[in-house]
């Protein structure tokens, strides 16, 4: 799976350690930086670039850190096609892909520690869409309202 990674000041201390985890796992990384620690960046643009690599079909899904998350997700949720969730807890990051076809994973890089970070990731990079009839009926509403605007 190719899985765009991107990270601001807040979130950079976490995004190595996590492309390490996905390579190990096997996975492509499309790293969308910051490549360098720069305390002047801002969040939404990283975001932006995570959420049209996925959103173009460039990545599978997409990872964003920033210093809580929210306003990650906040960003990517703004491009057409990228479902984003801020996850800080195993089930959630598995369940918004089983049950809401989840794309893009928020972390804080100020909330979660490594550890936590890498078990997020694998919930998230190893749970798959279920398509059930509920859900794809519920995702067809969040779609809609999507192209409503």
């Amino acid at each position: 799976m190719i899985i765009a990674i991107a990270a601001d000041h807040a979130g950079f201390p976490l995004k190595q350690p996590v492309i390490q985890l996905l390579a190990a796992l096997g996975h492509q990384v499309l790293d969308l930086g910051n490549e360098l620690l720069s305390p002047s960046d801002d969040y939404p643009d990283f975001a932006e670039l995570v959420g049209r690599a996925v959103a173009e079909g460039r990545a599978q899904r997409g990872i964003v850190v920033c210093g809580s998350g929210v306003g990650a997700s906040v960003a990517a949720n703004k491009i057409k096609g990228v479902r984003a969730a801020l996850c800080h807890d195993t089930y959630s990051a598995r369940q918004g892909v089983e049950h809401d076809d989840l794309n893009v994973l928020c972390l804080g890089g100020r909330i979660v520690g490594q550890s936590l970070a890498e078990e997020l990731v694998r919930n998230f990079i190893d749970a798959r869409y279920s398509g059930e009839a509920r859900h794809a009926r519920r995702l067809s509403k969040v779609l809609s309202i999507e192209a409503k605007g």
